[in-house]
């Protein structure tokens, strides 16, 4: 096990690297020059003689490669430079962010498998019920309706009718602000979870040694429980993985719908404002959950069915 662990982790350094110049290039992807972006007034001009200052100070005038070194051997350290718009810590506005976005996206995904994995079980066991077909129809309208709706429709109702809970908002520690938009994001991807929860468990429930267990004379709970769910929440995994690594990345429209102060927010402000330091910084953040993610996703088909870390040998 440590053997498969330690082969997956020596995969990201690569992924990690290119990652980084991609990062890195996005000054210039961008079309005209950073520092004149960065300096652009309202009226579409920009000073040379400021022009030029600031790409000294940034060090912007350097070759490339030189201030991809620099700027990597920063990352390194922690530091990912200062922002061109309010000279703050990148690293710092990142992590302040990150923090509102963290907790929103823990209780979505909670709501979420709370929601899917069960309702996926039930499906499955009921198939070709009526409760099925209930289910699949709720799954479908979850999936169809554009969660930037559905947050207006809680707002109206929870909120304006009911005045239950805040509008919009964030207050650090309070749930109320949080549940509002964290329905909207996790009834979004628990449709999704539990469709596949429902077909995964449905190819396992038709397996041989699902037979064998039954015909042994196994409790229906003992087999489902033990030698069903095990196996069928492979899949489920890898969506649900997935699904976290985007909720830790912010999710743009909801997070700006209910004014909330995360991760989302933050990438946005950043491309209006053309803040490149803070952009470049985003996605390498970004870059990073996702990597940590799917790595812990890897972990985790070990640990559901061992016959991974054996037959596949990476």
């Amino acid at each position: 096990m440590i053997d498969f662990i330690a082969r997956r982790f020596l995969l990201l350094i690569p992924v990690l690297i290119l990652i980084s110049a991609v990062s890195f290039g996005i000054i210039y992807i961008t079309p005209g020059d950073a520092a004149k972006n960065a300096l652009m007034s309202p009226s579409g001009g920009a000073d040379e003689r400021s022009v030029e200052e600031f790409r000294i100070k940034h060090g912007l005038d350097r070759p490339i490669y030189i201030q991809y070194l620099t700027w990597m051997g920063n990352v390194v350290r922690g530091d990912l430079g200062y922002s061109y718009m309010t000279n703050e810590s990148v690293a710092g506005a990142i992590l302040r962010t990150f923090r509102a976005t963290f907790q929103l996206a823990i209780l979505s995904m909670l709501i979420s498998l709370i929601i899917a994995i069960p309702a996926g079980i039930i499906a499955a066991l009921k198939h070709g019920t009526i409760i099925d077909d209930i289910f699949r129809l709720i799954s479908l309208f979850g999936v169809s309706m554009p969660n930037f709706w559905q947050a207006y429709i809680m707002i109206i109702v929870f909120a304006l009718m009911l005045k239950m809970l805040p509008s919009s908002g964030y207050v650090d520690g309070s749930i109320s602000h949080m549940i509002l938009p964290a329905i909207t994001l996790g009834t979004g991807y628990a449709a999704v979870t539990m469709r596949l929860m429902r077909a995964s468990m449905l190819d396992v429930l038709r397996q041989d040694y699902i037979r064998a267990a039954r015909a042994k004379g196994l409790p229906e709970y003992i087999v489902i429980s033990r030698h069903a769910l095990k196996n069928s929440l492979i899949p489920v995994v890898t969506v649900a993985g997935l699904n976290f690594g985007y909720l830790l990345n912010g999710s743009v429209i909801v997070e700006t719908i209910f004014a909330w102060p995360g991760l989302g927010n933050l990438i946005v402000s950043s491309i209006l404002n053309k803040d490149f330091p803070m952009i470049q910084g985003c996605i390498l953040f970004i870059a990073v959950i996702f990597l940590l993610v799917n790595f812990a996703v890897d972990i985790s088909y070990a640990y559901l069915n061992p016959r991974i870390r054996y037959e596949t040998g990476n």
